[in-house]
């Protein structure tokens, strides 16, 4: 089965699907060892990793798709939703970018319907007319079909058009093909039951780090209003820094190590070393 099929087919059991955020080769191995099918390749993960930087619309396609890349090559067997952002242009670009993930082995790419370059500031996400964010769904659709890879149709208009806009860009969202839909920033519970409706069956996408101004559930909280799939972009990167720093603190006060650091045989074990050297052993001269 393809990763396409294999995500359908998931997402087809019962049950709530956790998808941890990752950014690279290593988050994607640690959480396929975890026992994880799937991950969510974070825009903002690969922000912070790749650039220290904020999820403002300032990493790149081909970042993007070179982390994607790592982290496929790191977990093979993971399926893989890819934050394919706004597409990275009009509806061509969108067509690029769902067809260039496809074939690299992607299961699902999220496409969404703010404005593209943003405005210069952190506050608020301006998002296309209507019919331009009907047309960009369409053009991922179509160009879907290629691979079969899902379309996860993400609306942001909340904030800034309202949540009877955003229900009836689910609605169109629903009727132009979408596999999966988001809609980010719900204010509460009533407006999640209204957009899981909108999707009229179909999986809804849900957010659930908490921190932003929006309705973070709890897991369970999250199916019972029915959400089908979770992400937590923070879950593994802010413990990620909180590390980093832990071990900068230590060098700092003259120390070798934190007192949370893994004992060197589990971390050259996590890394592969003992694998390297079992399959290098094929192709040792004289053995």
């Amino acid at each position: 089965m393809t990763p396409p099929d294999r995500l359908r087919a998931l997402l087809a059991e019962p049950g709530f699907v956790v998808m941890p955020a990752v950014w690279d080769g290593l988050s994607a191995k640690l959480s396929a060892a975890a026992g994880f099918k799937t991950a969510f390749l974070s825009g903002s993960c690969v922000a912070a990793s790749r650039l220290g930087g904020p999820d403002l619309d300032l990493i790149s396609f081909g970042e993007m798709f070179d982390s994607f890349n790592m982290v496929h090559g790191a977990a093979p067997d993971t399926l893989v939703l890819a934050d394919g952002d706004h597409g990275y242009g009009n509806a061509m670009n969108v067509q690029r970018t769902v067809r260039a993930y496809g074939r690299a082995g992607a299961a699902a790419i999220l496409i969404e319907d703010k404005i593209t370059p943003r405005a210069l500031t952190a506050a608020g996400k301006p998002c296309l007319p209507h019919e331009e964010a009907r047309m960009k769904i369409r053009a991922a659709v179509e160009a879907a079909k290629d691979s079969g890879i899902l379309i996860l149709a993400r609306t942001d208009c909340r904030p800034t058009q309202g949540i009877d806009e955003a229900v009836k860009r689910i609605e169109m969202y629903v009727r132009e093909g979408a596999d999966i839909l988001f809609l980010d920033s719900p204010a509460d519970d009533e407006e999640i039951r209204r957009a899981v409706a909108a999707a009229s069956g179909r999986p809804s996408f849900a957010v659930l780090s908490p921190g932003a101004p929006r309705a973070t559930p709890s897991r369970e909280q999250a199916a019972a209003l029915g959400f089908k799939i979770g992400t937590y972009p923070t879950g593994m990167l802010s413990p990620a820094v909180a590390g980093i720093k832990s071990g900068l603190a230590a060098l700092v006060a003259g120390k070798a190590e934190s007192s949370s650091a893994l004992p060197p045989a589990e971390l050259r074990a996590i890394l592969g070393y003992p694998d390297y050297d079992a399959q290098a052993k094929r192709f040792i001269v004289g053995n």
